[in-house]
């Protein structure tokens, strides 16, 4: 079930490194108002390994480019006013559009 950020989290992700790529998702994806359960669907990972990137755990290279991708991705459409989700069915829509398929 996904559930919204909390305070701890949006605190850890102010005052973490900003040059690390998993902060920067963390950011991105709270601006967007995208669930971390989502998030972690997209990108084929834990919910947890996608919390520790938020709190500044290195990401294998391996996952970098298709991060950075999601990232750009989520970029234009905050651009273009199709982001921030206004609630939780939208994000889940955005995503499962994104990936093709239901999650």
């Amino acid at each position: 079930m996904p559930r919204t950020y909390g305070d701890k989290l949006l605190i850890q992700l102010q005052q973490a490194d900003p040059t690390l790529l998993g902060v920067q998702l963390g950011r991105l994806c709270v601006e967007a108002n995208l669930p971390v359960a989502y998030i972690s669907e997209a990108l084929e990972v834990s919910r947890n390994t996608v919390n520790l990137w938020f709190r500044g755990q290195v990401m294998h290279e391996q996952k970098r480019k298709i991060v950075q991708a999601f990232m750009y991705l989520v970029e234009q459409d905050m651009k273009n006013g199709v982001l921030p989700a206004s609630n939780l069915k939208r994000a889940k829509a955005y995503v499962e559009e994104m990936i093709g398929r239901k999650i």
